[in-house]
């Protein structure tokens, strides 16, 4: 859901720049929810999936989890019994919610940046570069953590790599995306400024 809703904002970034006068007809209240409605009824969808292939297994042995949370590919480990077909379907939805939004994600960037290119003023360029770098932040740091732990071969993972990767999926990167997303704000800057400046300070 989180990789389907990054895309949709990458397609929000390109309307407002490419059609910023098109931009309330094209990003309509329909069409927005459709775009936040839709991601959560397919991951709803694939985890009833998982979910029920994951019922047809059967576990044996330790039942300790090396891991913070039941995450599929661990959980995978576990299973004394086939669990190709599992794995198979972990490859489809990860290559489906990962790469495809991804792939999403460069074309509009791509055609953004070509938009960004032909605007005349330096001043201009600058505003609209500046409103796409909170989100490539958060793209980058969501797209490599997830990519190396459901797209990488196992042969070059390791559970305190798969560890730290998750944390940075599902915790780190949730945590820091209203500060990203607010490095823009004027008075959080300046609130940074006189923090870092009392810092400098305080020190010397």
């Amino acid at each position: 859901m989180d990789s389907v809703l990054i895309a949709v904002m990458a397609y929000d970034r390109f309307v407002a720049i490419c059609h910023p006068l098109h931009y309330a007809t094209i990003v309509s209240l329909r069409v927005c929810v459709l775009l936040v409605g839709g991601p959560w009824v397919f991951s709803c969808f694939v985890s009833l999936i998982h979910t029920l292939l994951m019922a047809r297994l059967v576990f044996c042995g330790t039942n300790e989890l090396p891991h913070y949370f039941c995450d599929l590919t661990p959980l995978l480990r576990l299973s004394c019994t086939d669990t190709s077909v599992n794995q198979i379907f972990v490859l489809f939805v990860a290559g489906m919610v990962i790469a495809t939004p991804l792939v999403c994600i460069l074309a509009s960037y791509a055609r953004i940046i070509v938009a960004i290119v032909k605007v005349p003023s330096a001043g201009g360029r600058k505003k609209a570069f500046s409103t796409c770098s909170s989100h490539l932040s958060v793209v980058a740091l969501f797209y490599g953590t997830t990519i190396g732990v459901y797209l990488c071969p196992s042969s070059v993972r390791t559970a305190v790599k798969e560890k730290a990767s998750a944390v940075m999926y599902t915790a780190v990167t949730p945590m820091l995306n209203p500060f990203i997303y607010s490095l823009r704000n004027r008075d959080l800057n300046g609130a940074l400024r006189k923090l870092v400046s009392k810092k400098i300070g305080s020190s010397s």
